[in-house]
């Protein structure tokens, strides 16, 4: 009994000290998972330090839309020496609108020169895009028919080439013809598609009448059609420089070089026709001289801003014409699609 008792007493102090390790080991843990939590955070601030230095130290991706001199600014800001002299290290890539715009939301690219109306159509919608300045504050399109058209008057009736609602080809058909005294219910309005596929629905003879800009105007202008009015007064937020709103604070270090630079291009764009000749040349692939020329002083005419601010009334107009199809457009406050703040640094020179 005793044997058994010690026996049993023996086992029973092994299995309190078997319980009295667990807390000792439990210690251990402790100490364990107290050392491994500051190395935890140590590493992943030391990753997320890596990530926001190779997000520096990749190049401003800016995207334009097209070969048309509407782009110029910053064509000219690139090959002028502008943004080098900036020191700002920069990546130019040519893009459709309907590429940019989701590369623009996916921080694929960091800004897109671009014109209002898909800017506005993408806000209200739901996307924080939002002009941080403005490049040309005024409509570029002409209003053309076809040679056997003699006035605004014989369309009516008449087919009218034009894009898909709340594009920029769409407002500017609809602004020729209230300026030529018509309706869209005095004609008939097909959706053709971009200005490309206009002029050549204008030369096929499938519809009289429609907009066009350089230099496409120029050689609708030889071939005989009629112009029937010039929009080039008419205030529009042309091209700019659009960013996501939620970017602003990360982009703005290198955003304000680069609106600099681009002051800088204007400038010597109105100061220098020989040098811009041949950098729309370069970019356009345009070779006639006599197109380059006209493009130039189109252009020059028009007026690149160098006051780099975007338009209200054209924006409010854009507004007003997006409210037939989008409601929300109705509502909308112009402050919500642009943002002046680097604009006025640029002014106060800082």
């Amino acid at each position: 009994m005793i044997v058994k008792s010690i026996t049993a007493g023996q086992g029973m102090f092994q299995s309190i000290a078997y319980i009295n390790q667990a807390p000792v080991r439990a210690e251990k843990i402790a100490a364990k998972i107290a050392v491994l939590i500051p190395l935890f955070f140590i590493l992943m601030s030391i990753t997320w330090m890596a990530g926001a230095r190779g997000a520096a130290a990749r190049p401003l991706r800016i995207a334009y839309l097209s070969n048309s001199v509407t782009m110029a600014p910053l064509w000219m800001a690139q090959d002028s020496g502008a943004i080098a002299a900036e020191g700002l290290d920069i990546e130019i890539l040519r893009m459709t609108a309907s590429v940019a715009v989701p590369a623009l939301i996916a921080h694929e690219i960091d800004a897109v020169e671009m014109s209002a109306a898909p800017v506005l159509t993408a806000s209200l919608r739901g996307r924080d895009l939002v002009f941080v300045a403005g490049l040309l504050n005024t409509m570029i399109w002409n209003f053309y028919a076809r040679p056997e058209i003699p006035n605004a008057e014989a369309l009516r009736g008449k087919v009218i080439g034009t894009d898909r609602p709340a594009t920029p080809i769409a407002y500017g058909t609809l602004v020729a013809l209230k300026r030529v005294g018509l309706t869209p219910k005095d004609v008939k309005l097909f959706a053709v598609g971009s200005s490309t596929y206009v002029i050549a629905a204008l030369h096929a003879g499938q519809v009289m009448a429609g907009v066009a800009s350089p230099p496409a105007s120029f050689q609708l202008e030889r071939m005989g059609f009629r112009q029937l009015t010039s929009l080039l007064e008419v205030p529009y937020q042309n091209v700019g420089i659009v960013i996501q709103r939620s970017r602003f604070d990360e982009l703005k270090d290198r955003l304000l070089p680069l609106l600099r630079a681009l002051r800088i291009g204007i400038d010597r764009y109105n100061s220098d026709k020989n040098f811009t000749i041949k950098v729309i040349s370069k970019y356009n692939k345009e070779t006639d001289p006599v197109a380059l020329d006209k493009s130039y002083e189109f252009y020059r005419r028009a007026g690149f801003k160098r006051e780099l601010m975007v338009s209200e009334t054209g924006v409010q107009g854009i507004l007003d014409f997006l409210g037939e199809t989008i409601p929300e457009a109705k509502k909308a406050k112009l402050e919500q699609f642009f943002d002046d703040r680097l604009v006025k640094q640029v002014d106060a020179g800082r």
